[in-house]
């Protein structure tokens, strides 16, 4: 497999391997790209959740992603879990001083799928005004839209008013995911300034779907990387997160992982 396709992921550590920049780096290594890193914060955790976290200073992450931008360079940056104003507002200036205009895909980690918050009220505020305006895509959950569009999301309607909204807001396109309702199929929206795309997949009865927001969003930013439109690189990383899923090692005790490696063939060396 040929390397096709810098990203420089900046998220959070996950002690477990299945979410965050565990998952963001095999998920863009198993699509054949090549995934730089700058880390956010350190969580000691499991598939039953995260027991303590460790947030890395800002002028730290910085500094990780200034010597990634320099010396190997990315085509697309890949943004996770960015826990505070100052982090957000220290990432944003580095993209801006080295990386203007390049895409950006953004995972807003603000809830999680328990309900936890990530994000406090401040948090929020910058993350409206400095890195959804420079963002290529952003990948909100169900909860998260609530909070970026501020308002209630309880029907289809209300989802296509709110992707319209957060488009508003400055990001050129807004990837609204289902999977935190109900209803079978999953309905996903693309929205983009041409127009709504109604994405549907069978939801599919399983413990282990941890780390899906981040596999999906590292998906569309390898994608991305690799030269497709914004609508291929989503439909083809929801197809890919559909199969890691299905083919999920049964580990943990709680929310286990997914099978990032469903694209790799194993090979002998001998």
């Amino acid at each position: 497999m040929r390397i096709n396709g810098r990203v420089l992921v900046v998220a959070g550590s996950d002690s477990s391997g299945g979410t965050g920049i565990q998952a963001n780096v095999k998920t863009i290594t198993a699509l054949g790209g090549y995934a730089t890193t700058a880390v956010t914060a350190l969580t000691a955790r499991d598939t039953k959740g995260a027991m303590e976290i460790q947030p890395v200073p800002a002028s730290f992450v910085q500094q990780q992603m200034r010597l990634a931008l320099t010396d190997i360079g990315a085509d697309v940056i890949h943004l996770g879990a960015l826990h505070t104003a100052e982090l957000i507002n220290a990432v944003t200036d580095v993209i801006e001083e080295l990386a203007p205009g390049l895409p950006v895909i953004l995972d807003p980690v603000a809830v999680t799928k328990s309900g936890r918050s990530m994000l406090d009220q401040e948090g929020m505020r910058h993350l409206k005004i400095r890195l959804l305006p420079i963002a290529t895509c952003i990948t909100p959950n169900l909860r998260e839209a609530e909070l970026l569009a501020g308002m209630d999301i309880d029907d289809i309607e209300t989802r296509r008013h709110a992707a319209m909204m957060m488009l508003t807001l400055g990001a050129k396109s807004v990837l609204l995911k289902g999977g935190h309702g109900d209803e079978d199929p999953v309905i996903d929206l693309l929205a983009t300034e041409d127009g709504m795309t109604t994405l549907t997949y069978p939801r599919q009865s399983s413990r282990h779907v941890a780390g899906i927001g981040s596999t999906l969003s590292a998906a569309i930013a390898c994608y991305t990387a690799q030269g497709k439109p914004i609508v291929e690189a989503v439909k083809q990383a929801r197809g890919y997160v559909q199969e890691c899923i299905r083919q999920a090692p049964g580990y943990g005790q709680g929310s286990g992982p997914v099978n990032h490696a469903v694209t790799v063939q194993p090979m002998s060396f001998a």
